[in-house]
């Protein structure tokens, strides 16, 4: 059987509720926004550790707050990679299944290191000041559980691009590979293309901190300086490293692609020149131009996402797999229920969001 005509099969046979576009987009939206908070996580716990070890004062200070706020950060990061992850089984559904067939027990393991990702990081910042050295290990387990489900990720996703690799990665050994332990198709440096702005972003958060808090009567502007001056100097050097995984990620696609000459690799590396000039600009006067800088990482994962959805194409294309030729059975009821919680999900948060804003720079909180 052709792979094409066998993908085309293992299709829903009820087709979509929606038209595919719709859900292509959202997942690409929700998938920016999920990286994004990643990156904040794997950074804050990075930075968290060498300012909780780096000595007393503006560093271990700075680690408190930042071992604070990766819990939440992480919360986030959990609830908002739901929604991309639904919207791959929803439109690649026979390439996203396939492959958690193939490495099933990778699965299952990636469930259980972010829930224990979640405990070391609460562990570090509730007891790292009573037990400093099982503090820096449950920081370092964190990180290690972060990155590691992050890696289980990333090869699942390079799984479902690669159909023609399946039958030799089923068979191929002259045995059936039944185990669920399979872990095929990783790839360095688009991996390290994801985890490398961890520091960008990280250094993007402490530029924030510094701005939002230096509007406070009472802040101690010498450490909100400091506290910017390491962010700038730490996105500096990230991006020089993002940078550097980004040439070597290109050197890892077949050439068979053709990506270079898409328009979609001519957007994504539009984009990111601008934005590494635009970072560099702001990281000069970091502590006045930190909502800049927010607002670029923003965009610059936004067009990053779209310029991977392009290359997913890319990959399928020879498959003749395209999500716009999935069977569309219109259901608006359920449509409309989905947009519209959608929508007032977005409404009621943005009240508290609003509320803990304002109450944050206040002087009684």
């Amino acid at each position: 059987m052709e792979m094409s005509l066998f993908l085309d099969s293992l299709r829903d046979p009820m087709g979509l509720p929606f038209y595919p576009v719709v859900f292509q987009g959202l997942m690409v939206l929700t998938f920016a926004l999920h990286i994004l908070m990643i990156n904040m996580v794997l950074g804050s716990l990075l930075l968290a550790l060498w300012g909780r070890f780096a000595g007393k004062g503006f560093p271990q200070r700075l680690a408190h707050a930042l071992a604070r706020g990766v819990t939440v950060i992480l919360s986030v990061a959990i609830v908002l990679g739901v929604a991309p992850l639904l919207f791959v089984q929803t439109i690649y559904d026979p390439l996203w299944y396939s492959a958690n067939l193939l490495s099933a027990w990778w699965v299952m393991l990636f469930l259980l290191l972010v829930t224990l990702a979640f405990l070391a990081a609460y562990f570090f910042y509730l007891r790292s000041d009573e037990r400093p050295r099982w503090g820096l290990k449950a920081c370092l387990f964190s990180i290690a559980a972060v990155v590691s489900a992050g890696a289980i990720m990333h090869m699942l996703n390079m799984e479902e691009l690669q159909p023609q690799n399946w039958a030799t990665w089923f068979s191929g050994s002259g045995t059936l590979a039944t185990s669920g332990w399979a872990f095929n198709g990783f790839s360095p440096g688009r991996f390290g293309h994801f985890m490398a702005p961890a520091l960008v972003n990280g250094g993007v958060l402490l530029m924030l901190y510094s701005w939002y808090f230096s509007k406070r009567q009472a802040s101690d502007g010498d450490y909100l300086a400091w506290t910017a001056r390491v962010g700038a100097g730490v996105m500096r050097f990230a991006l020089i490293v993002q940078m550097a995984f980004g040439f070597w990620w290109l050197f890892e696609l077949p050439g068979e692609l053709n990506f270079l000459y898409h328009p979609a690799f001519h957007f994504g590396t539009t984009v990111a020149v601008v934005a590494i000039g635009l970072l560099f600009w702001t990281s000069y006067r970091p502590l006045q131009r930190a909502p800049w800088a927010a607002l670029i990482s923003l965009i610059t994962v936004l067009a990053m996402g779209v310029t991977r959805e392009a290359l997913r194409m890319v990959y399928l294309r020879p498959f003749d797999y395209s999500i716009y030729d999935y069977p569309v059975q219109l259901d608006w009821g359920s449509t409309v229920l989905f947009l519209a919680t959608f929508a007032g999900g977005l409404v009621v948060l943005s009240y508290p969001l609003l509320i803990a804003f304002k109450a944050g720079r206040g002087e009684q909180v």
